[in-house]
């Protein structure tokens, strides 16, 4: 059986949480990322995902904003809750569990947003984007014959022409601005990550994991945005089998706006 790690910013884990189980139920991925999941630890909703065979948890959440967790059929070690910027902000951890016989560092990251104006001089939220981009140069992807590294989660950037719906419309919105796609791209080649979504798929074929609220019908119009990622250490890049954007969860009954993304790898 292929090791699977999916990533999915659920925004608001409680509200969404049965999605959340249906998708486990559905996909069965060996271990589930979520961001944004907007709920303090000790009201997360851990029983639920128990019961459903995700027994091993972990989780850095505050009240209402931000909030990741990692959720694991296999054992887990956590190894860092790391507070970017010095905000306080709940935003990565980041665990170890074995597959493939190598241990397996997993990154879960929730990048901020950036507000609406991509103005630092008028906007702190989004001057503290690139900060927080060029903090996590000291995140790498760094492997050898017994370990690899994996980065998963909504990292609020479409780096890409083929990231979004129209690369000239979008050079001036958050997200795809030059700043943001540059230090982005610099910070992911100079931590020796792989992208593992573009390998599978390059571009110029388009990939979305992001649609607006904002649109009538979203998958009419199809403006969407790929801000969710997948990279991995070199040494397992040979071993991807597939990558899944389950856009049908987008469609689903109170739906997040971002959707699933699946990584399988030909090893368990």
């Amino acid at each position: 059986m292929p090791f699977t790690v999916a990533t999915w910013n659920i925004n608001s884990v409680r509200l969404r949480l049965p999605l959340v189980t249906r998708f486990l139920a559905e996909f069965q991925p060996d271990v589930l990322c979520l961001q944004e999941t907007k709920c303090p630890d000790e009201l997360f909703p851990a029983e639920a995902f128990r019961a459903a065979g995700y027994g091993n948890i972990a989780i850095s959440g505050q009240k209402g904003y931000h909030g990741v967790a990692t959720l694991s059929r296999r054992p887990l070690e956590l190894v860092e809750k790391r507070d970017f910027c010095a905000k306080g902000d709940c935003r990565h951890l980041s665990v170890k569990l074995d597959a493939g016989g190598r241990k397996v560092l997993l990154h879960n990251f929730y990048v901020p947003a950036g507000g609406d104006a991509p103005d630092p001089a008028i906007n702190p939220k989004f001057r503290r984007k690139p900060d927080f981009a060029a903090e996590m140069r000291g995140i790498r992807g760094l492997h050898d014959g017994e370990s690899a590294s994996v980065l998963v989660g909504d990292l609020n950037i479409a780096p890409l022409e083929a990231d979004v719906w129209s690369h000239k419309q979008l050079l001036n919105v958050v997200s795809h601005t030059p700043v943001e796609t540059e230090g982005l791209e610099s910070m992911r080649l100079g931590g020796e990550w792989r992208d593992l979504m573009r390998e599978h798929t390059p571009p110029p074929e388009r990939i979305y994991t992001w649609w607006s609220y904002r649109a009538q019908d979203w998958a009419a119009s199809d403006r969407g945005r790929r801000l969710d990622h997948v990279w991995s250490s070199a040494n397992i890049a040979p071993d991807l089998k597939d990558i899944t954007v389950l856009r049908e969860a987008r469609g689903w009954e109170r739906p997040s706006d971002h959707v699933p993304v699946i990584a399988s790898f030909g090893f368990d």
